[in-house]
C-alpha cells in the first residue's frame, strides 16, 4: 500500500470517516477486480482496500496521524531508544556501534536465532511470521442481515468456506487465522484479512441496526386501513395498515431490523406508498368529481 492512505483514497487528512467510507466504495464500483480486469485497476483496488482499513476506525486513524503506527497499523519502532540507552553514561556495557549490535537488535526485534557458529559467528536464521493478506468480500444484504456462508479462491488457487456473521456491517473485517503469507524459517503462516463490502439493495435501507423498507398500498387500503403483508428479515408478516393512511407514512415494526453484538434487535421501519390503479376507469373518475365537490381539501397549503 502507499505510504500515504489519505492519497489512495483520493483524500485529504481533513476528510470525514463518511468520506472516507465513500471514496472506498467509489473506487471499490470502478476497480474491483471482478469488474475490471486491467491490472492498474486492481493495484488501486489493494491500495484503495489497505487504506480504507486502516481509516475506517477513527481511533486507529488518529494513532497513524500523530505518527504511532506506520500505514500497514504496524507500531512504528522507536528508533532512537537503542542508541541512546547504548550511548548512556549509565551502561556499563557501552561499546563501539558495529555490525554485531546491529545484529543483536535486528535479533530481537525479528526473532532470529543464532545459527552454528555462536553468538558473532556464522550464518544466522530468522523466524519470522508471514504478511497477513488483504482482500474485499462483497456479500448481498440478506447474508448480511441474517448471516451465512460463502466460499472464496485464495491466490494459491485453494477454497475456503468463510461464516459471515449475523448483522454483519459494511467494512467489517473477517480474519482467517494462518491463511495469509507464509512465514520465514519456523515463523507461522500470516493471517488472511477480509473486508466486507455490503452490496445495496433496491428494497431495503439500513442506518445502524435499524433497517427500513417501502410498502406500496392501494387508495382503498389507505382510506379504509387494513391488513396486508409486509417482508421482513425474518419473511413476510401480516401489518395493519391504519385508515386514512399518506405516502411516507412510517409504521414500525419493533425488533424486526438487524441484530446486534449486544444480541439485540433493531426495529424495522416500514414506509407507506399509495399506488394509484393501472388505469383510471370512468367510475372512479365520477366517484372522485363528486366525492371533491362537497369535500375538497388543498394538503399544499400552509407549507
Amino acid at each position: 500500500m502507499a505510504d500515504d492512505p489519505y492519497k489512495a483514497l483520493g483524500l485529504g487528512k481533513n476528510a470525514s470517516q463518511d468520506d472516507i467510507k465513500r471514496a472506498y466504495r467509489r473506487i471499490a464500483k470502478t476497480d474491483h477486480p471482478d469488474l475490471n480486469p486491467d491490472p492498474a485497476a486492481h493495484e488501486r483496488f489493494k491500495a484503495a482496500s489497505s487504506a480504507y482499513d486502516l481509516l475506517k476506525d477513527p481511533e486507529q486513524r488518529a494513532r497513524f496521524d500523530r505518527g504511532e503506527i506506520d500505514a500497514q497499523g504496524q507500531e512504528q519502532p522507536q528508533r532512537h531508544y537503542y542508541r541512546e540507552y547504548a550511548e548512556s553514561g549509565d551502561n556499563p556495557y557501552r561499546q563501539p556501534h558495529g555490525f554485531d549490535d546491529l545484529s543483536d537488535v535486528f535479533s530481537d526485534l525479528f526473532g532470529g536465532r543464532a545459527g552454528g557458529g555462536g553468538r558473532r559467528g556464522g550464518a544466522r536464521s530468522f523466524d519470522m511470521r508471514g504478511p497477513d493478506q488483504r482482500f474485499t468480500l462483497e456479500i448481498d444484504f440478506m447474508t448480511a442481515a441474517r448471516g451465512g456462508s460463502t466460499r472464496i479462491t485464495m491466490p494459491d488457487g485453494s477454497v475456503l468456506e468463510v461464516k459471515i456473521p449475523e448483522g454483519a456491517h459494511d467494512g467489517q473485517v473477517i480474519r482467517l487465522r494462518g491463511k495469509g503469507g507464509p512465514g520465514m524459517g519456523n515463523g507461522e503462516p500470516g493471517d488472511a484479512l477480509l473486508t466486507l463490502i455490503v452490496a445495496e439493495d433496491p428494497d431495503w435501507k439500513r442506518d445502524g441496526n435499524d433497517v427500513e423498507t417501502t410498502l406500496p398500498i392501494t387508495i382503498d387500503e389507505a382510506v379504509l386501513g387494513g391488513k396486508v403483508e409486509a417482508q421482513t428479515i425474518d419473511g413476510p408478516v401480516m401489518l395493519t395498515i391504519p385508515r386514512g393512511a399518506s405516502s411516507g407514512q412510517k409504521l414500525r415494526l419493533k425488533g424486526r431490523g438487524i441484530r446486534g453484538a449486544d444480541g439485540r434487535r433493531g426495529d424495522q421501519h416500514v414506509v407507506l406508498k399509495i399506488v394509484m390503479p393501472p388505469r383510471v376507469d370512468d367510475e372512479l373518475a365520477r366517484f372522485i368529481e363528486e366525492w371533491r365537490q362537497n369535500h375538497a381539501y388543498d394538503p399544499r397549503r400552509g407549507k
